[in-house]
């Protein structure tokens, strides 16, 4: 009893001392937790914890109490104490003027480490500066699971990735109506808040990142380890945008056929039209002249880059998902047709 007594005491007097800053307020804005903290029930390391705050959870910032503890409530609506140091908790948004009752104004995002500021939700897409540490953005939107769509301090727009490793979230963000489908390949358009353009990049994006993954014949559909092709460009679209499309290249052209317009002439194709092509007859154009666009057997599946450009797989010996040109070659001579599947 004498002992608690004296914790109890060395605490109070302990606070006490601690010197109060005058920036207290009602209401100071919102914090991001970017590391493991304790949530007190009292300014003092020696007060009863009430729990653990996580990296990225968002408390509102009620008060600072001194130069060492911040007075806040988290989620549930439970009011306590954390440490002020950043590196604990980042402020990532002030109070108004005359913030609405039970409102939080600002930003919705903290950068956690520099990322990029692109033009487009693609790595390809043009770099408008770097979005630093600790800076508060605004996200106004989620194109797809890669990427959201940002407002900077200073205004800018553009794109940035959504891993954690960069961005931590501090409030709601709208997402996508993709229309996501069932396995028989009946699924919406995918437009929802991102543009068509937005939506091409999206799924590109998708595909690069499995450059490399090992080919397989009639690989699993459940998995991403390897693909066949038709399974690579099924797995993009279902990244990307959660679109479903069918789980073979003959079903994924009149899939297409369906929904888009289509070109025998890859040439008129766009970036991110699908291509479909015959068997492989030999390197010679002489070999398929007999082809007909609409009627000869789909063997083959992949995505048009732009600029003469497939990014496809097709055989473990070409080492898995690649980039090729098409020009020039069997795969100029065999295509059939393409179009878009959005």
């Amino acid at each position: 009893m004498r002992r608690n007594l004296l914790i109890a005491l060395t605490a109070a007097a302990l606070a006490a001392s601690i010197p109060v800053t005058a920036s207290a307020s009602a209401n100071a804005g919102q914090a991001s937790v970017v590391a493991t903290v304790s949530f007190r029930t009292a300014p003092s390391t020696l007060s009863g914890m009430v729990r653990y705050l996580k990296p990225g959870e968002t408390v509102e910032l009620l008060e600072k109490t001194n130069n060492y503890w911040w007075k806040v409530q988290d989620s549930s609506g439970r009011v306590g104490y954390v440490s002020s140091s950043d590196k604990y908790v980042k402020q990532v948004s002030s109070p108004s003027a005359n913030p609405a009752p039970g409102t939080s104004a600002g930003t919705n995002a903290v950068i956690v480490s520099t990322v990029s500021l692109r033009e487009a939700p693609s790595t390809s897409g043009k770099l408008i500066r770097y979005l630093k540490k600790a800076e508060a953005v605004t996200v106004t939107g989620q194109v797809n699971s890669y990427w959201y769509a940002v407002t900077a301090p200073d205004g800018q727009t553009g794109y940035v990735s959504t891993s954690s490793k960069y961005i931590s979230l501090t409030g709601a963000v709208s997402t996508p109506t993709t229309g996501g489908s069932s396995n028989n390949g009946s699924s919406g358009s995918g437009t929802g808040q991102a543009d068509a353009s937005a939506q091409v990049e999206a799924v590109i994006a998708a595909g690069m990142k499995y450059l490399g993954t090992p080919y397989e014949y009639g690989s699993s559909r459940s998995t991403t380890t390897t693909f066949d092709c038709s399974d690579f460009v099924r797995q993009a679209f279902k990244d990307a945008l959660g679109i479903t499309l069918p789980a073979d290249s003959r079903g994924q052209g009149d899939y297409v056929r369906s929904h888009s317009q289509v070109t025998t002439d890859w040439k008129q194709l766009k970036r991110g039209d699908l291509m479909f092509f015959m068997d492989y007859k030999g390197t010679s154009a002489s070999s398929y002249t007999s082809k007909q666009p609409f009627s000869t057997r789909i063997s083959h599946v992949g995505i048009y880059l732009g600029d003469g450009k497939i990014l496809q797989t097709y055989s473990k010996e070409s080492g898995g998902v690649r980039v090729d040109s098409i020009a020039g070659k069997h795969w100029e001579y065999r295509f059939l047709f393409g179009g878009s599947a959005l």
